[in-house]
């Protein structure tokens, strides 16, 4: 009989509150709430982006290739692309490897670590293995000679560029297209940006116009990087440092990430600082070599040596924004 009665009286509470409301608007007709309105379109909004995202989608790789992108991708092979799923927070079924699977990106490895491996030129046999649901490539010479048409019938597969050196930027902004995650790969390159121009002050700042190269030391050669691609566009574009004029003169006789820098040429080098690559490991005799030893760079102290695990051979965003904190450790006191 109480809980009759209790609901008996919230009843009647109920009606006169909607008495007093009525008599307080006077009998007119209310307005529509406009942040109510503006509220309720935009949740819609969400919700039909959402639904957008968990349905399959047709889009327009960089090769004309028209490519139905599953819903919720969760087998993906991206062969070299791992930087860009890893910052959109992506983890693919295999990872991009050489000699046998024990030489990988070791910079993505807090990420990757579980994740196994698949050979660099992705043989058929073993891309039908890990049975992905997507194939991403990279550029249009990774599926040249009929290749496509052999990794399009083990899964969709979309190509992001068409030439080997893709600008990363548009790379990410493309991967994130695929992935429905265009706001993500926004904020994510927005962070770099901000990141890249408040270290750009604080290493002019602390060096002025120094001259500055990255050099890769691998089997007794050096490489020199060029002065727009890879660790070369973060130096000397992102933070806005003075490449010397061997790199430039290098660079412009080269299509390379790296090339190999003779001896002669190596005499020229006036760096100021160097950031060193060093695969030769520990003990390195072309370290010792009296061509070497006489670089200013070398001269004063500035060499800042890193091993092959390091970012500095690789782009994107988690390897530049790794460089970036290098570069602060290195050069700014």
């Amino acid at each position: 009989m109480k809980k009759i009665i209790n609901k008996w009286m919230l009843f009647t509470a109920m009606l006169a509150l909607l008495f007093l409301a009525a008599c307080g608007s006077d009998n007119e007709e209310t307005e529509p709430n406009e942040e109510t309105e503006t509220g309720a379109e935009t949740a819609e909004e969400n919700t039909n982006s959402e639904e957008e995202a968990d349905t399959e989608r047709t889009l327009t790789d960089a090769m004309g290739n028209e490519v139905t992108i599953p819903a919720n991708p969760e087998r993906v092979i991206a062969s070299y692309l791992e930087d860009y799923l890893v910052a959109l927070g992506i983890t693919p079924v295999a990872q991009w490897s050489v000699r046998d699977g024990s030489d990988v990106q070791d910079y993505l490895q807090d990420s990757l670590a579980d994740v196994p491996t698949i050979p660099s030129e992705l043989p058929f046999e073993a891309v039908m293995e890990f049975e992905p649901d997507l194939i991403i490539m990279d550029s249009a010479a990774m599926v040249e000679d009929n290749k496509y048409e052999q990794y399009n019938k083990i899964a969709p597969t979309y190509v992001v560029g068409t030439e080997e050196n893709n600008d990363w930027r548009e790379e990410l902004t493309t991967i994130g297209e695929v992935f429905g995650k265009e706001d993500q790969a926004a904020q994510v390159l927005a962070d770099y940006e901000a990141k890249a121009e408040d270290a750009r002050e604080q290493i002019q700042s602390a060096i002025g116009d120094e001259s500055v190269a990255a050099l890769w030391l691998f089997a007794d050669t050096f490489y020199i990087v060029s002065e727009n691609l890879s660790s070369g566009d973060l130096l000397y574009n992102d933070l806005g440092l003075n490449a010397p004029e061997v790199v430039s003169e290098i660079s412009e006789a080269t299509t390379a990430n790296w090339s190999e820098i003779s001896l002669e040429k190596l005499a020229e080098l006036e760096a100021e600082h160097i950031f060193l690559v060093n695969s030769d490991g520990e003990g390195a005799t072309m370290l010792e070599d009296p061509i070497w030893q006489n670089i200013p760079a070398v001269q004063n102290g500035n060499v800042y040596e890193f091993d092959r695990g390091s970012s500095w051979l690789y782009t994107g965003p988690i390897a530049n924004s790794q460089m970036i904190d290098d570069a602060l450790e290195s050069l700014v006191e």
